[in-house]
């Protein structure tokens, strides 16, 4: 009997029965592969529902949480982003690029929890066991109830399981394993979907927490189905610039506690060490008495955390200016240069402009609109800004400085670290309540900003 196929989108998962150079749904280029459909047996639709009335329903308030519910790892950094620690039977898929450190932080998280008596299964579809070895050797892991297994077949993987019944299961990646009820290649969308379905299961069924290990495309987005982000509890992000030392573990969806919740590691010899006080760190080399530095307390999920934020502006030889933008959006950076240009005159159509948050942190807060701009108009008039100040402020088309979240926990984190004065947003004036030890400003609009730190 002659097989069916069909072509799948790898961006989004369309699928059509003929090949396409263009998907109709994603528009990605070339992104259909064929794969062959799968003939299901016919089921009864009586046999599919001869359990239901089995199921138990229970009313919300009657359901009780125990404290056990949740394992705490002992890597404070880890437990934040997560909400407090794993939920068993929760689906955890951890993203990054390659080389970023995901495989060394999960191997440490699992070091952890086998020390209190857990047993974890890690399961590697990318090294053998020698290989596993050596890194833990690297990182002097030493644990007893750590096992692991070198298999990408998703089914062995399964047997694996139910002999060791695991308390976390660990997949290093998803995209090496297969279901062999899926007759495409490993990596497909239909092999990572049905495989992200098949582990969902195992951990809701069996309470097994389960952290599976995903690819990144290069926009940045977890390689596979949308779909896959979906149905699991919790996604998270691993970051940072590939020749520093800082990684910050971001929340981007969690179930079980706070989104965009952050946690702040160094990659030293050892493995991922984590960093208590974030912002001591990355203004660490902060240079004092020059222009185009400004410092910034950001929000990170719910912990504030000072970064710098620095400009240099240069005059150009040619007839188009360049902008580069390395941690801020490139598109905040073009409004607040046009902000400068309309409301304070200032000629910027013929310098170079470049702005970098130092330590190769990422921000997309509001409040850096602000920063920006005053570290700009610095070093366009080689001004230094007192090092002992800092900004904060979202700016709008009009010029005028608008209010910020959780002012007070920003302000009292700069004094933490001895900063004497902090420009704020007149409208959050209302809301510092409890702060001492430190001088706060408000304004309301850019040229009031600008005249307050340079003295004009």
């Amino acid at each position: 009997m002659k097989l069916k196929t069909k072509y799948v989108c790898q961006n989004c998962g369309y699928e059509t029965l003929r090949w396409l150079g263009k998907c109709p749904s994603c528009n990605a280029w070339n992104s259909f592969v064929e794969e062959v459909i799968k003939r299901e047996e016919k089921t009864s639709h009586i046999n599919t529902l001869d359990n239901i009335s089995e199921r138990k329903i229970e009313r919300l308030i009657d359901v009780e949480i125990d404290e056990e519910d949740r394992i705490e790892i002992g890597i404070e950094e880890f437990d934040r982003v997560l909400g407090g620690g794993i939920v068993k039977g929760s689906l955890i898929l951890v993203g990054g690029e390659p080389g970023i450190g995901k495989s060394t932080l999960l191997i440490q998280m699992a070091n952890q929890l086998s020390k209190k008596g857990l047993k974890i299964l890690y399961a590697s579809g990318e090294e053998s066991f020698k290989q596993i070895k050596i890194r833990a050797e690297r990182l002097n892991l030493n644990s007893q109830e750590l096992y692991i297994i070198s298999e990408t077949n998703l089914d062995i993987i399964e047997k694996g399981i139910d002999k060791i019944l695991p308390d976390i299961l660990i997949i290093d990646s998803v995209q090496t394993v297969y279901s062999s009820d899926i007759m495409s290649a490993p990596g497909s969308v239909s092999q990572v979907r049905e495989s992200t379905y098949k582990l969902m299961k195992i951990a809701k069924e069996k309470a097994i927490a389960t952290f599976i290990v995903g690819h990144v495309t290069k926009e940045g987005s977890i390689a596979g189905p949308k779909v896959l982000e979906h149905m699991v509890d919790t996604v998270l992000y691993l970051e940072g610039e590939m020749y520093h030392s800082y990684r910050i573990l971001r929340a981007v969806k969690n179930r079980f506690g706070s989104t965009n919740e952050i946690g702040m590691f160094e990659m030293k010899d050892k493995g991922l060490e984590e960093i208590e006080d974030p912002s001591a760190a990355l203004l660490s080399g902060r240079p004092m008495d020059t222009s185009g530095t400004v410092v910034v307390p950001s929000i990170e999920g719910t912990r504030p955390m000072l970064v710098e934020v620095q400009s240099l502006v240069s005059s150009t030889p040619f007839g188009i200016p360049r902008r580069v933008a390395m941690g801020i959006d490139y598109n905040k950076v073009i409004l607040m240069i046009a902000v400068l240009e309309k409301k304070m005159g200032y000629k910027l159509q013929n310098y170079d402009v470049y702005i970098n948050i130092a330590g190769g942190i990422k921000s997309k807060e509001p409040s850096m609109d602000l920063g920006i701009i005053i570290s700009i108009a610095s070093s366009y008039k080689d001004a230094f800004i007192s090092p002992g100040t800092v900004v904060m402020g979202e700016v709008g088309l009009a010029g005028e400085v608008r209010s910020v979240s959780f002012v007070e926990r920003r302000v009292k984190e700069a004094a933490k670290l001895g900063f004497d004065t902090a420009l704020i947003p007149k409208a959050n004036l209302k809301d510092i309540k409890d702060v001492k030890g430190i001088k706060i400003i408000g304004i309301s609009s850019v040229e009031e900003g600008l005249n307050m730190v340079f003295g004009g």
